[in-house]
C-alpha cells in the first residue's frame, strides 16, 4: 500500500509551522521527499546485512530479516534480457539471478523453472582465461554474463531455443505532490497525470516524516527542526532494532 504524499506533506508543514519556523515549497518538499525515500531504502540492504548476521527470532512478527524483505516485496521484478540491456533503462538498483528459460516455459507449468538453466556471472578480466578452455568456455548448456559499463552482455549472444531473464530490485519511484496555484497558494492536484505517491511501505510514514523535516530543517537554516527530527527518527530506529 502506498503512502499518500499529500499525507506526508501536510504533516511536515504542519510540524514545520508550528512555531513559525518558515515555508516548505513543493518544489523544496519534492526534493527532501525522493532524498529521504532513497535514503530509507538504500538502508534496507544495510540493515539486512546486519540481521542476517543475527540468530533468527522464531516469531515470524518479530523477525527483523522477514519484515525488511515483506518492505522490498514490491520492489522485486523479473524482465526478459538480452546482450545490450542496460540496466539503468529497466530500473535496476540491484540485480538478482540472471538465468534462460528454454522453451516449453509456460505460467501454466506445474515447474515453469524445471526448464531454466542459471546463468553465472564471469568478472570481465577473467573473461579471456575463462572462454580460451574448452573446460570453462561459455556454451549453450552452460551461458555466462557478465557487465560493462552496466550493461549486460551473455554469451553466447542469444539463448537458442529460449529466453534469457533477470529477476532484480527496482528503484522507487520518484514521488511527486502536484499542485495547482489558486489566489497564489498552492492545492494539491490529486488528478494530475504526474502526481505519484511513496512507493514504501506504510510503516515508514513516521520515518520519512522525520527525515523531510532534519532535510527542510537543513534548507530553513532552523538547527532545532533539524535536531528535533533527527531525536525522533534515532529513537525510532532503535526501537525497530531491539
Amino acid at each position: 500500500m502506498a503512502i499518500s504524499i499529500d499525507t506526508i506533506y501536510q504533516r511536515v508543514l504542519a510540524l514545520a509551522n508550528k512555531e513559525q519556523r518558515g515555508y516548505i515549497t513543493p518544489q523544496e518538499f519534492n526534493l527532501y521527499a525522493n532524498q529521504a525515500q532513497i535514503e530509507i531504502f538504500e538502508q534496507y540492504f544495510y540493515d539486512l546485512n546486519q540481521f542476517k548476521r543475527l540468530p533468527n527470532n522464531d516469531n515470524e512478527y518479530h523477525n527483523m530479516v522477514n519484515l525488511i524483505e515483506e518492505k522490498l516485496y514490491p520492489f522485486r521484478q523479473s524482465t526478459v534480457v538480452t546482450s545490450g540491456t542496460d540496466l539503468e533503462d529497466i530500473g535496476s538498483y540491484r540485480l538478482g539471478n540472471v538465468y534462460k528459460i528454454q522453451s516449453g516455459y509456460s505460467p501454466s507449468n506445474e515447474n515453469p523453472f524445471d526448464k531454466s538453466v542459471s546463468v553465472e556471472e564471469v568478472n570481465i578480466t577473467d573473461l579471456i582465461s575463462t572462454q580460451s578452455s574448452p573446460l570453462t568456455r561459455a556454451t549453450n548448456e552452460r551461458p555466462v554474463y557478465y557487465i560493462e559499463g552496466n550493461v549486460l552482455q551473455f554469451i553466447p549472444d542469444e539463448a537458442i531455443n529460449g529466453e534469457y531473464r533477470a529477476s532484480y530490485i527496482k528503484r522507487p519511484g520518484l514521488a511527486n505532490w502536484s499542485y495547482i496555484v489558486v489566489n497564489e497558494k498552492a492545492l494539491y492536484n490529486h488528478s494530475a497525470e504526474d502526481r505519484s505517491d511513496f512507493e514504501l511501505h506504510e510503516s515508514e510514514e513516521p520515518e520519512l516524516v522525520n527525515k523531510i523535516l532534519a532535510l527542510s530543517g537543513i534548507g530553513l537554516k532552523d538547527y532545532n527542526v533539524v535536531q528535533t527530527a533527527t531525536q525522533k527518527e534515532l529513537s525510532q530506529n532503535q526501537q525497530q532494532k531491539q
